[in-house]
This record gives structure tokens, C-alpha cells and sequence, in this order.
């Protein structure tokens, strides 16, 4: 390998979710923080969860509300 080129490696970075370690894994940060994690995702748990990150849901209701659906199919 070359000398300076390449990301420091972490093996142990450690992955929190709702601020508990649920894993480690090696990775080029130390850390990382995940809002949807295999434990947690409906598709392997069966159980809905509802996950708004960053005011996604509250910035298209302001994107496309009020009457932008009512006009129709244009021509």
C-alpha cells in the first residue's frame, strides 16, 4: 500500500442507536450514529416504527400542501 493515501481504519468502530452500542464494526470513523439498524426495521422486527429524521415528513406537507394536488392532470 501506499504511504498517506488512504483513511485511517478503525476496527472497533462502534454503532449507536438511540444511544446504546449495538455493534461494532470496523470502519474509516470512530463512531457511528443510525437512526434504522436491522434490530430496529420493520422488515426483520414485524413491528411499525415511525422515523422522521430531520423534518422530513413536516417539509413536503409544506412542499405540496394546501391545493397543489387539486388542480388535476393538465393537457
Amino acid at each position: 500500500m501506499k504511504d498517506k493515501i488512504h483513511p485511517k481504519y478503525y476496527p472497533n468502530c462502534k454503532v449507536y442507536y438511540n444511544g446504546e452500542v449495538v455493534f461494532t464494526t470496523g470502519a474509516t470513523v470512530p463512531e457511528m450514529h443510525v437512526d434504522v439498524w436491522s434490530g430496529s426495521h420493520p422488515f426483520f422486527t414485524g413491528k411499525q416504527t415511525f422515523v422522521d429524521a430531520a423534518g422530513r415528513v413536516e417539509k413536503f406537507q409544506r412542499k405540496f400542501g394546501g391545493n397543489y394536488f387539486a388542480g388535476g392532470k393538465k393537457k
